[in-house]
């Protein structure tokens, strides 16, 4: 069905004709706007202190940390936390060119397959794209480099997460997303799925008790590399 009959059908369905030219020029100003709500004075902060609320608002969502003061440290870090939750040494991880380039060799037990994650993975290694402070949530949108499964099949999860990601609220988290998509030959769209992460997978639905890995990850733990000071 094409996109005019498509169209058709739910004007059809609304019992209401096209859009007079004033009322659709208002609706692509406002989309093409972006206008802000309230932006809570917590999120505007100097960057240093959004990264401290950023990782705060981590561990209160029932994620963990370890910070580090650059890429080459990852695998240490990395092997660390696997060691620490007695968690296998076999990794899912995404093939973007910033986690290609850390020096996995360092840590030679740490066994590596890249590409989307299957039912058998139980360690997923994801590229981190945006930190919010103000809620500590990451933003992930899917690509190639990024694959979506690994954010939803694996037991633990491990993001990896610059420093100059992180920003201090989710609207400036689309104006990064939006920035960097500009002039793209797919025409400035988004990508097909953006997922919000605020830490681990969970559940009170059943007799408000909270369950960790009700429909994802149980465990969230982030990597987050010191590569901006201030």
């Amino acid at each position: 069905m094409s996109r005019d009959a498509i169209f058709g059908a739910i004007r059809k369905g609304l019992r209401r004709g096209p859009l007079p030219a004033h009322e659709t020029l208002g609706l692509y100003a406002r989309l093409n706007g972006h206008p802000r709500h309230l932006i809570p004075a917590r999120s505007r902060l100097p960057h240093a202190e959004q990264i401290d609320l950023f990782l705060r608002n981590l561990e209160k969502e029932f994620a963990s940390f370890t910070r580090v003061s650059n890429a080459d440290d990852v695998p240490e870090a990395v092997a660390e936390y696997l060691a620490g939750q007695n968690l296998p040494s076999a990794l899912a991880i995404a093939p973007h060119p910033e986690l290609r380039a850390i020096p996995w060799w360092n840590r030679p037990l740490l066994q590596l397959r890249e590409g989307r994650a299957e039912a058998s993975d139980m360690v997923a290694v994801q590229h981190g794209y945006v930190g919010i402070a103000e809620t500590g949530t990451l933003m992930l949108p899917a690509s190639p480099q990024r694959p979506t499964t690994l954010n939803l099949l694996c037991d633990t999860e491990i993001v990896v997460l610059r420093g100059s990601r992180v920003v201090g609220a989710m609207e400036e988290a689309w104006d990064v997303l939006r920035a960097e998509r500009e002039g793209m030959v797919a025409g400035n769209f988004l990508p097909r799925n953006v997922m919000f992460v605020t830490g681990p997978s969970r559940s009170a639905d059943i007799e408000s008790t909270l369950e960790l890995g009700a429909h994802g990850p149980r465990r969230l733990h982030v990597v987050l590399i010191d590569d901006m000071a201030g």
